[in-house]
């Protein structure tokens, strides 16, 4: 029987062989623990009241809010800090890292009434997308929807400042929570809903237009990733242009696939060539069929 010495060797050894060890000789990476809790209050900040279970009286919200604003400054600068240690900036000098880390922070925190802003226009979407809503309170206290799309679009915001790592750990612990995974770097615009939300995928390089309605487990991805890295910074994902509509199932793959605008794309189709705007896209169980909105017969074959 192996002793816990040998038992320990042969973990260490493996330590040395694979990598693989945080905070080891100064190496730093983000805390996972402290990003999700940052990100629970910063969730509080952008919905007060709907991600606690204390009561908030209108006098104290002012004080509230400067509070829960300081206590995250202060640990999500600690945690940007030990990002930009990680993986600096070509231009970014060892020496101005803190400061570098404390101004994004601050510029991060100027974005959230902007945010607030567009994320109304998600929840009026939900609202107005789903019958079964009693009202947009019930949307944001229990759709995971919501929390989905709040994480990426604060992680949005620092991955356009090129923050490394937090704005991906913020959003894969979203996707943890409502089962949909939405890249920090999509683009999307206002009035966006994803009704069940479960095993959607919206990649990288997507964007997404105003006004677009999606479905579980539709899939905005690549074409291929043969390429690995040669690919960064390629667009790889599709477009879909503004009032679109995208039902379960559906797979639209590559950076050159544009779906117009107006169109409605249908259950289980695959995707991969560009569709006009206002066309409908059908799978009829034995091919996938691209029809013109405006034609009668398109309204005698699928109700839009």
């Amino acid at each position: 029987m192996e002793t816990v010495t040998q038992l320990t060797n042969q973990l260490v050894a493996s330590y040395a062989r694979q990598g693989g060890i945080n905070h080891l000789d100064g190496k730093n990476l983000p805390s996972k623990r402290a990003i999700t809790a940052i990100t629970q209050d910063l969730l509080r900040l952008l919905f007060p009241g709907f991600f606690d279970e204390k009561l908030i009286h209108s006098s104290e919200i002012k004080m509230e809010t400067a509070a829960l604003l300081d206590k995250v400054l202060g640990s999500l600068e600690d945690e940007i800090r030990k990002s930009l240690e990680y993986h600096p900036p070509a231009d970014l000098e060892k020496p101005r890292i803190a400061g570098a880390a404390h101004d994004l922070t601050v510029e991060f925190l100027g974005r959230l009434p902007a945010i607030r802003e567009v994320l109304q226009t998600d929840v009026q979407a939900a609202f107005d997308g789903d019958p079964a809503a009693l009202s947009r309170d019930e949307v944001l206290v229990s759709y995971p929807f919501v929390e989905a799309i709040a994480v990426q679009r604060l992680a949005h915001e620092l991955y356009l400042k090129d923050v490394p790592l937090i704005p991906r750990i913020m959003t894969e612990w979203a996707h943890s929570r409502s089962g949909m995974e939405i890249h920090p770097g999509a683009h999307i615009g206002t009035h966006f809903f994803v009704d069940h939300c479960t095993g959607t995928v919206v990649g990288e390089t997507a964007t997404i237009g105003n006004h677009v309605k999606m479905y579980h487990g539709v899939t905005l991805g690549a074409k291929s990733t043969a390429g690995g890295q040669q690919l960064r910074g390629k667009k790889r994902h599709p477009t879909i242009e503004d009032n679109v509509t995208i039902y379960p199932g559906a797979t639209i793959l590559g950076g050159d696939t544009i779906i117009g605008a107006g169109s409605t794309i249908g259950g289980n189709v695959f995707i991969m060539n560009s569709v006009n705007p206002n066309s409908l896209v059908i799978y009829d169980g034995l091919d996938m069929r691209v029809l013109n909105k405006a034609d009668k017969q398109t309204a005698l074959d699928f109700q839009i």
